[in-house]
């Protein structure tokens, strides 16, 4: 998390909800081999209380978490922002924007009921945002097959003790130089970082 409150998101709702659009996450927590980190989607809860996912259980994490602390963290765009796009030049430095969310808590080994129930809210999820019609569902596979493959994994639940999000997009500047890095940025093709910045990039500066 970046230490410049400048950074933090003034309304509570946004973390929740770049979490849910980019729905991937790593999965920190230390080990009696060293720390560690594994990657998966996530499904966070209606009320933004918990976030539930699954590994494989040959990953070298999936052993060491039930029960253990754990961060998990979501990133979203990020861009380079050169030193030649500010109005003086020689007064900045290059930097980097970027969207993070880092989630707090402990981790709990799902039973298979909430694996399954996992899944299902997962692939249901991401099957209406693609529009698929009708969408898949379990009911299509193999019983057999599906219990096979469920086997080789293991679910876990978090319940978020701590939020830590970081929106470094800018704020800290001015209005007109704001916009003068988000033409920038965007020039370059990152779009999603320009529009956060000018969306977003002023809710502290009120600009």
């Amino acid at each position: 998390m970046h230490p410049n409150s400048a950074f933090r998101p003034k309304h509570d709702d946004l973390a929740p909800m770049f979490v849910r659009e980019i729905g991937f996450a790593a999965i920190f927590a230390a080990t009696p081999d060293g720390p560690r980190v594994a990657h998966a989607p996530v499904v966070l809860s209606d009320d933004a209380t918990t976030i539930r996912f699954h590994l494989s259980r040959g990953n070298a994490l999936t052993r060491h978490l039930d029960g253990s602390p754990m961060l998990a963290v979501v990133q979203g765009p990020d861009a380079y922002l050169s030193a030649n796009w500010y109005a003086d030049p020689t007064k900045a430095v290059p930097t980097w924007n970027y969207v993070a969310v880092e989630m707090e808590g402990v981790a709990q080994k799902l039973d298979d009921a909430g694996l399954i129930a996992q899944l299902d809210a997962l692939s249901a999820l991401h099957e209406e945002r693609i529009g698929e019609d009708p969408p898949w569902t379990r009911a299509k596979m193999d019983q057999a097959y599906f219990g096979k493959l469920t086997g080789a994994i293991t679910g876990f639940e978090m319940r978020i003790r701590a939020w830590r999000p970081t929106l470094k997009l800018s704020q800290n500047k001015p209005g007109d130089e704001r916009e003068r890095l988000a033409a920038g940025v965007e020039a370059t093709g990152n779009r999603a970082v320009a529009h956060l910045m000018r969306e977003l990039g002023g809710e502290r500066t009120g600009a």
